[in-house]
């Protein structure tokens, strides 16, 4: 009898513990997210402002996270060319995955033919209201090292592009690193603003759910059962290949770091969730740098390798391009030479960086190549305008998993990465730990 008295409040304790951990509010707002869209598609379609407030929220953050977490780690540096290794080492992992990822989706392409026997005419089409055409989306390589540069040094911390906030955050925190201890006071009140940025980051993740259930009403409303119907193979094939890449690609990379690639999802299960459901990466960028110190990747490495790897090391945007560009090819019953398809990735390799920071950056930096390469007609993109909000639930799911995979591939490069930590982070049950907090709580966030 005092057995069951003693189960009955650990048991009932369960379900209240569940329901306070994000992940499974996340989880609950995409059900009834999903539910409204079906239910009462008016209303689904209204709730388009809850899930805009949520990512403008965390915008607002995003660069005062780069700009603390980028200067005290170079601060605090004893050798500054541990910061030009951290950068190198960063973007050759970053070119050789966006490079294997291209390759994959002009494989899968090329094997399956998602688009062979549609015969569309082009002529049928209009590319009137394609995003990012009519708009003036396509934006050159010079365009983007120019937007890199700030009108002035505060002026990038109070807007909202990462890269030219990271180039600010790292030259302050070189500064402060040369100017020894008169700049200490400096460096000191600049950690004190990461404390209560981070405890603003909490806040506004506590609001993940609202975001979701606003995504997910406004999509399901909007497109229906016939979003899943149009182009389905395309979607299908598309989501397979993103989760053969994951188990195979990034699986033998945790593997050869000897980590459980199903431990690390598992332990940013809450961030990959709100990316998935909002479709932006951007959106728990603040998080991530906070749950990657908390696994045991350096601070110095975490802010350089994350903010820029969320504009460089977009694999699952890599995948999409490539085989996003075979389709319409097919579809408009054009033959792409392997000689065409290699210029085609050379030159994605490129506009893909000319758009970094550029809202549904993706699809524009499809247009801006399809412009540039001009074997497929730029109305073809008509083709997929409908359905590129499913295609991109599976590139913004590997964009901030295979970033994650990144930081820790840097870290153990540079030799900034305590295996041991993250291997007793990534075993913690979440009935154990507490869930999402227990492993920042438990082991720091970082030095």
């Amino acid at each position: 009898m005092s057995q069951s008295n003693v189960a009955d409040p650990l048991s009932r304790s369960r379900p209240v513990r569940l329901l306070r951990e994000l992940w499974f509010q996340v989880v609950l707002g995409a059900v009834l997210g999903i539910a409204v869209g079906v239910l009462f598609p008016g209303f689904g379609a209204a709730m388009k402002p809850l899930n805009d407030w949520f990512i403008a929220l965390v915008k607002m953050i995003v660069v005062p996270v780069v700009f603390c977490v980028v200067t005290t780690g170079i601060a605090a540096m004893e050798d500054l060319r541990k910061a030009g290794r951290i950068g190198i080492k960063a973007i050759v992992y970053f070119i050789v995955f966006s490079l294997v990822s291209m390759v994959i989706g002009l494989v899968v392409a090329n094997v399956f033919h998602p688009g062979a026997g549609m015969n569309i005419d082009p002529a049928t089409l209009d590319a009137g209201n394609i995003p990012g055409v009519s708009g003036g989306g396509h934006a050159s390589f010079t365009d983007f090292v120019s937007s890199l540069i700030p009108e002035t040094l505060f002026g990038a911390l109070t807007g909202d592009n990462i890269l030219s906030a990271l180039l600010v955050s790292i030259l302050f925190g070189v500064a402060l690193n040369v100017s020894g201890e008169r700049a200490q006071i400096l460096t000191r009140g600049i950690g004190a603003l990461s404390e209560v940025v981070f405890k603003i980051v909490s806040w506004v993740m506590r609001l993940a759910p609202i975001g979701t259930f606003g995504a997910l009403a406004t999509v399901v409303s909007t497109y229906g059962a016939a979003s899943l119907q149009q182009l389905g193979y395309l979607v299908v094939l598309f989501t397979a290949t993103c989760v053969v890449y994951i188990l195979v690609v990034l699986g033998a990379i945790m593997r050869a770091c000897r980590l459980s690639l199903f431990g690390l999802m598992r332990f940013l299960r809450a961030e990959l969730l709100v990316a998935l459901s909002t479709c932006s990466s951007e959106a728990v960028l603040p998080q991530m740098v906070q749950k990657l110190e908390a696994l045991g990747v350096g601070r110095p490495v975490v802010g350089i390798t994350i903010p820029a790897g969320f504009s460089f090391n977009l694999d699952g945007s890599a995948i999409y391009l490539t085989m996003a560009s075979l389709f319409l090819a097919q579809a408009v019953g054009i033959d792409l030479s392997w000689q065409q398809q290699l210029t085609m990735v050379g030159i994605m390799m490129l506009t893909s960086k000319g758009t970094a920071g550029i809202a549904g950056g993706a699809f524009i930096v499809l247009a801006s190549s399809i412009t540039a390469i001009g074997h497929v007609p730029l109305a073809a993109l008509a083709l997929i305008v409908g359905v590129d909000r499913l295609l991109n639930e599976g590139r913004v799911f590997i964009n901030v998993l295979g970033n994650a995979v990144a930081a820790i591939v840097v870290g153990k490069w540079e030799k900034d990465f305590d295996v041991t930590r993250a291997r007793a982070v990534l075993r913690m049950r979440p009935e154990v730990t507490g869930g999402d907090r227990s492993p920042a709580s438990s082991v720091g966030t970082g030095t």
